[in-house]
């Protein structure tokens, strides 16, 4: 390349020499048509014809300098972007090399750089020819490493899956680690933070890249066996109780399991709506707030399946579930933390108003120039699962990740200029003024609020 851009400007010198040769003969041929003129003049003349020769090759010198200049800033900030680009990829391959190296600490860094890594760009193409290499890191990682390491290692998996996709990649990633994942999710001696990982990685891969309903029902059977635990004992008018790590590895269990019946068969739905609707309601009782919300929108979300396959779906014991949830979405309990009272409520309205009228609220979400609505359980649990994973990335991930954009039915990703960029954002005036409209909205509603509880006291 470098060679290349010094022949371009060679060649571009030789033409600004011609046009100076040029130049010069017409100078010189304006001076001969002058030579009727008297000798005194015809001194001034030529003298004057020198000058005007001698600026005007001036200014083609300066501008074919500018022009260089130019040329050269160019060129400048597409090097300058491909070696940020190469130094990234640089620092990808040692973060890999680094998996496998002899320190724990080593290891558990290095992970933790592909992590973020993985989930703010898009290296479909970077990862390719690296994804055996690293899965035989990732493989080692689980095996051998230890409680953070472990986590770390099923969260990488997780992301390398979304990465290579739904096709053969994908699927080769999944059914290489996944009796791992059900091994390390499955021993009951093994790390709780592990374990919840491995849950996560288990119901996020398998939703990904299962390449038949055989991996499907299995990693649904194991991530039953975890949070069933909590259902409540025959004979028990509570269910039963977990410490607080266990409870945090029921509520990952059952994310995952819900979003895998997203994409179960009817007849599984059926099989699963006589198994569990009945029984899942007792886990509304438990002592962890994320794990009664988990429960409300999983109970949700098996309402909503059961009304795609019967819309006379019809539940013997809704009036008391109901009962139930209106009793979650009013709790004013002093010993709960006011953020949970708060959060819990929000949820459990939602849940209500669904199996009640069968409306689910709508949320929009917004990435770049597009917009996704999430309006149904089926959506909202797999964009909050993705969103787990994803955290601040999942933006980026549904604008340029085809995979996203196929489960979510965005189209091929958009393909923008920079007019259209710069055209799409918000002045720093016009940010300004909507905070302000909206700071005074919001004063309002709050004075008004405000008023109508000084006038109960």
């Amino acid at each position: 390349m470098p060679r290349a851009r010094k022949g371009n400007s060679q060649k571009k010198g030789g033409r600004g020499s011609l046009r100076q040769e040029l130049l010069q003969l017409q100078v010189s041929a304006k001076a001969n048509q002058r030579k009727g003129a008297r000798n005194g003049a015809k001194d001034d003349s030529q003298a004057s014809d020198d000058e005007v020769a001698s600026e005007v090759l001036s200014h083609y010198s300066s501008a074919s300098e500018t022009t260089s200049v130019v040329e050269e800033g160019t060129v400048g900030e597409s090097v300058d972007e491909q070696t940020l680009q190469d130094e990234r990829e640089d620092k990808l391959k040692e973060n890999i090399d680094s998996v496998m190296d002899r320190s724990a600490k080593t290891r558990q860094m290095a992970l933790e750089s592909l992590r973020l890594a993985f989930s703010s760009r898009i290296l479909y193409d970077f990862l390719l020819e690296r994804r055996l290499t690293l899965t035989d890191a990732l493989e080692r990682c689980l095996k051998k490493g230890k409680g953070e390491e472990q986590s770390l290692a099923a969260t990488v998996l997780t992301l390398l899956c979304l990465q290579m996709g739904s096709g053969p990649e994908g699927e080769e990633v999944f059914r290489s680690l996944k009796q791992i994942l059900i091994s390390i999710l499955s021993d009951t001696t093994a790390s709780p933070l592990a374990r919840q990982s491995c849950a996560m990685a288990l119901g996020m891969c398998c939703y990904i890249a299962a390449a038949d309903v055989e991996d499907l029902l299995l990693c649904l059977t194991c991530l039953e066996s975890i949070f069933t635990a909590s259902y409540m004992d025959e004979g028990s008018s509570v269910p039963a109780q977990h410490n607080t790590m266990l409870q945090v590895l029921h509520c990952s269990a059952l994310q995952a399991w819900s979003l895998l019946l997203t994409i179960c068969p009817s007849s599984q739905v059926q099989k699963i709506l006589m198994d569990h609707l009945p029984r899942l309601p007792s886990m509304l009782s438990s002592e962890n707030v994320n794990l009664r919300i988990v429960v409300g929108e999983s109970i949700a979300l098996l309402f909503e399946l059961a009304r795609e396959l019967d819309e006379d779906f019809f539940y013997e014991e809704t009036d008391l579930l109901c009962a139930k949830l209106k009793a979650l979405a009013t709790d004013s309990n002093k010993y709960r933390a006011k953020t949970d009272r708060r959060k819990q409520r929000s949820i459990f309205r939602d849940v209500l108003h669904f199996i009640e009228s069968s409306e689910c609220r709508e949320e929009t979400i917004k990435f770049g120039l597009e917009c996704m609505y999430v309006d149904s359980w089926v959506r909202r649990r797999t964009y909050n699962a993705f969103k787990e994973v994803l955290g601040s990335g999942v933006r980026h991930h549904l604008q340029n990740n085809e995979l996203l954009r196929e489960i979510f039915d965005l189209g091929p990703p958009l393909v923008l200029d920079a007019a259209s960029i710069k055209a799409s954002k918000i002045s720093r005036v016009e940010k300004h003024l909507y905070n302000s409209a909206a700071f005074k909205a919001r004063t309002k509603a709050r004075s008004k609020v405000r008023d109508k509880r000084a006038d109960v006291m």
